[in-house]
């Protein structure tokens, strides 16, 4: 099998290539992966504007280059299959090829070039676009029976593939397309759900209660009113810097630019985010205590009791006598009770999964983070699930 790079293939390369050579290259990649995110981030918090942005615009630009060398890795080895013996495309990814090509303006040619498939492939789910039968070829991710729901669908895949594209913007490209919405209507639609299909089951579950315990006695503690029982966990969320480098101690440290951790508090009863903290390091006891008070302070009203792990931040003294001088029960979870701290780990999840990936790139300067995690705090607080 030809190379994909014939500019490589020609240089010698020697018949006994050793390993430390190969473990040399790697280190050497990650040397420089190290520092240059260490200047991206030392740019990201400078007060220069136009330096940020410089750094912004870089850290765009290498993003891009690695996915292009992840879609080139991951093309190699479907080229490897016959043609013949190659995974069909689901009817919604079908869809999702259409959509993508009409974005990028791509010919028939282009399009089976980069899905690894055929013009003729192509055409033919074009003539048979509009069959609505349940095996249909190709079919939408959400049923669109009725016009508004079919129009709010058009809003929203507008807003995936042209991600820069703000309310006036969409609602002038619609006007053109003989669709007149205000700026508010767009961006009540971008907001808004499709409903699913009758057969689909639900993407989304409300968490399980939790079966929490304490020190010595293990008792279930459930949430009767708001701001009874919290739950507070910390988690490290990642930046596009990824966390590996092969040696020590870079290998263990999770620390900014490489990620930043986020504080959580929870109010189990309404599933409401009471507060969010972001450091730039795993943050101390007395930082998790400072973050806790802040969150009360703004809530209004001191929890009954706190759940969370058996974490270095809250299985000490100056965190359980923090919460005895303040008329606290703390909660530790039980080990090997998936119910214990459910909820947090929940919106974590979602946090990680959905917070973060309406993000090119998740930002490297604290300010930029933080707001982020506000706006999608709001979007949580009025579309989280309801006990």
């Amino acid at each position: 099998m030809k190379s994909p790079h014939p500019e490589l293939s020609s240089l010698a390369m020697p018949r006994s290539w050793p390993a430390q050579v190969k473990t040399s290259l790697l280190c050497t990649i990650s040397m420089a992966h190290l520092a240059l995110v260490h200047t991206c981030g030392l740019a990201a918090e400078s007060v220069n504007p136009r330096l940020r942005s410089a750094a912004e615009l870089q850290r765009a630009q290498a993003e891009v280059a690695l996915l292009r060398e992840e879609i080139r890795i991951k093309d190699t080895r479907m080229k490897a299959v016959p043609a013949q013996r190659r995974p069909h495309y689901p009817p919604v990814e079908r869809m999702a090829i259409l959509e993508l090509r009409a974005a990028r303006g791509w010919s028939l040619a282009q399009a089976a070039r980069v899905f690894l498939i055929t013009p003729a492939t192509i055409s033919d789910w074009l003539k048979r676009l509009d069959k609505s039968e349940d095996g249909a070829l190709v079919q939408l991710r959400q049923p669109v029976n009725r016009f508004p729901d079919f129009v709010r669908l058009l809003v929203q895949r507008l807003k995936v593939l042209c991600p820069l594209m703000g309310k006036a913007k969409l609602a002038g490209i619609l006007a053109r397309a003989g669709l007149h919405l205000g700026m508010t209507t767009v961006r009540r639609m971008l907001k808004e759900s499709v409903p699913r299909r009758s057969h689909e089951a639900p993407t989304r579950k409300d968490p399980a209660p939790p079966n929490t315990a304490s020190d010595d006695i293990p008792r279930v503690v459930t949430a009767r009113y708001p701001n009874h029982v919290w739950h507070v966990d910390l988690s490290a969320v990642p930046t596009a810097a990824g966390f590996a480098v092969p040696w020590l101690p870079h290998s263990v440290v999770q620390r900014w630019p490489f990620c930043w951790w986020v504080a959580v508090a929870i109010d189990h009863f309404s599933r409401r985010i009471m507060g969010l903290g972001v450091f730039d390091r795993q943050p101390t006891s007395l930082q998790v205590r400072q973050f806790l008070a802040v969150a009360i302070g703004k809530a209004g009203h001191v929890p009954k009791h706190i759940i969370c792990d058996k974490g270095g931040q809250f299985w000490c003294d100056g965190f359980k006598g923090w919460c005895r001088r303040r008329g606290i029960k703390p909660r530790f979870g039980a080990v090997g009770k998936q119910g214990s701290i459910a909820i947090v780990e929940r919106f974590i999840r979602t946090m990680k999964a959905e917070g973060t990936r309406r993000l090119l790139l998740v930002p490297l300067r604290k300010e930029s983070f933080r707001q982020e995690l506000n706006i999608f705090a709001d979007w949580y607080n009025e579309h989280r699930p309801h006990t």
